[in-house]
């Protein structure tokens, strides 16, 4: 019997360098059965952890020490193609999420967010 939600894009993987955000998004997305595969704090590691779990969804943090999310965002376009990204940031300017599309993004959630934002842009990726 399969009772699983059709608009659910299965495995996510969350990339913030702020721990109270990764709980908070980890909190939203698994209420809503979405299997968050696993968290880094800056793109270095989600470049890693994007290969070794192929996740169909990253949450990406725009602004991270180390590589920052447009920096990701570019490399997992190029790499992993099939991979949807939903940039978060706490900086929505104009330019950063022209420069997010134009790189491929799938999606854009401002800080502070809620619930209900972050499963609409999930659902529309």
């Amino acid at each position: 019997m399969n009772n699983q939600k059709k608009s659910s894009p299965g495995k996510i993987l969350i990339v913030d360098d702020n721990d109270v955000m990764r709980a908070l998004l980890r909190g939203i997305l698994r209420n809503e059965d979405y299997q968050v595969v696993g968290e880094a704090r800056n793109g270095i590691q989600a470049l890693e952890m994007v290969e070794r779990m192929t996740p169909d969804v990253v949450c990406l943090d725009v602004i991270m020490p180390e590589m920052n999310g447009l920096e990701t965002l570019k490399i997992i376009k190029r790499d992993f193609p099939q991979v949807s990204v939903i940039m978060i940031t706490g900086n929505a300017s104009k330019e950063n999420v022209q420069e997010a599309l134009e790189l491929g993004a799938n999606g854009f959630v401002v800080k502070p967010f809620n619930a209900a934002k972050v499963l609409e842009a999930l659902s529309r990726a």
